[in-house]
């Protein structure tokens, strides 16, 4: 169940020490919605940080304005840990422990099978942003408009929506872009720093993931991978091959894809996405994971070589009940013209 805007920033006003949660291989979801809090607090005067596990993505590093830290002692005393954009704990492995020793934790996310494990909840499935959200949240702040924290909104609304081309595009997007532009954020700087802002050896690594593509189901489906030792070989980071689902799914005919990204001998990262019927989420639950209906994801934790097998498996499976579907709808529709 979930709680208000207002019972969270009735909260957040009566602490002092806030650590915030991006989950892993963070997205410009993850970390604009928790760089605009950060923002947003220490101007309230409060001690505010972001825990991270990793290195930030090139393109979205220009959202640290000294806000980032992988030192878990950064803050001994935690009155508040809150987590932006995290189904459940599996989201911020290396920071669990360090999660719970605050007072208080806070959970805002927008994922369809997001599991409460917080004090405080906001989830909502139906929000294309957990920036969306959180913008929700810092109006009932009280917070004032600020180019910094705008910028950062748009970082997490726009990567999250494709850009608003993307199904979950909502009215409710755009009108938090319009009041942005009231404030001045200059969305073409940050846009560029997005989308523009590519190093070479990320289009290696790109390249190689495609050269391991296979269609499924005639077509319908595209899937791919990448493993340690080719993102090694590429020079590239890992949150590197980030936009290679997003491709799998713009070929033409593709319903389906699957990007598997080795992380360790037995660990693989799935993400999944569909285009227009079809629903991921339902996949990705079959392997323990969740997510949204046309973006899901999970975790395996076995070789690549078996991960492969299972989700070529899995897709030719829901293809296949697809076309039935379609088969027998369209019978239906000829019998009832023919009466």
């Amino acid at each position: 169940m979930n709680n208000t805007y207002r019972e969270i920033a009735e909260v957040l006003a009566g602490a002092q020490t806030i650590l915030l949660y991006p989950h892993v291989s963070a997205d410009g979801d993850a970390l604009g919605s928790c760089a605009a809090l950060c923002r947003a607090l220490r101007m309230q005067g409060k001690q505010a940080f972001i825990l991270v596990e990793e290195e930030l993505p090139l393109n979205l590093a220009f959202l640290d304005k000294g806000y980032c830290t992988e030192d878990q002692n950064v803050i001994e005393n935690v009155d508040i840990s809150f987590c932006v954009d995290c189904g459940d704990t599996t989201r911020f492995p290396g920071r669990v422990e360090k999660f719970f020793e605050g007072k208080t934790s806070i959970c805002i996310d927008h994922h369809q099978t997001t599991k409460v494990f917080c004090d405080y909840n906001y989830v909502d499935p139906n929000a294309a942003a957990s920036g969306e959200l959180v913008f929700s949240l810092l109006k009932e702040m009280g917070t004032l408009p600020d180019i910094e924290i705008g910028e950062a909104i748009f970082a997490a609304i726009t990567t999250d929506t494709g850009n608003f081309q993307f199904s979950n595009t909502t009215r409710r997007c755009f009108e938090i872009m319009a009041e942005l532009f009231d404030w001045g954020v200059d969305t073409n700087k940050v846009s560029i720093q997005l989308y523009e802002n590519v190093r070479l050896e990320r289009k290696i690594i790109e390249t190689m993931a495609f050269s391991t593509m296979e269609m499924l189901g005639g077509g319908k489906g595209a899937l791919a991978f990448v493993t340690e030792k080719m993102i090694s070989d590429s020079g590239a980071l890992s949150e590197e091959t980030e936009n290679v689902i997003r491709e799998l799914r713009c070929i033409t005919g593709v319903e389906y894809a699957a990007f598997l990204k080795e992380k360790g001998p037995e660990t693989v990262r799935l993400s999944l996405r569909a285009k227009s019927y079809g629903n991921v989420a339902e996949i990705a639950e079959k392997f323990g994971g969740g997510g949204h209906v046309k973006a899901a994801g999970a975790t395996l934790n076995m070789p690549i070589a078996e991960a492969i097998v299972r989700v070529r498996a899995e897709f030719e499976k829901i293809i296949a009940e697809d076309i039935k579907r379609k088969s027998q709808a369209e019978s239906a529709d000829t019998d009832a013209e023919r009466r």
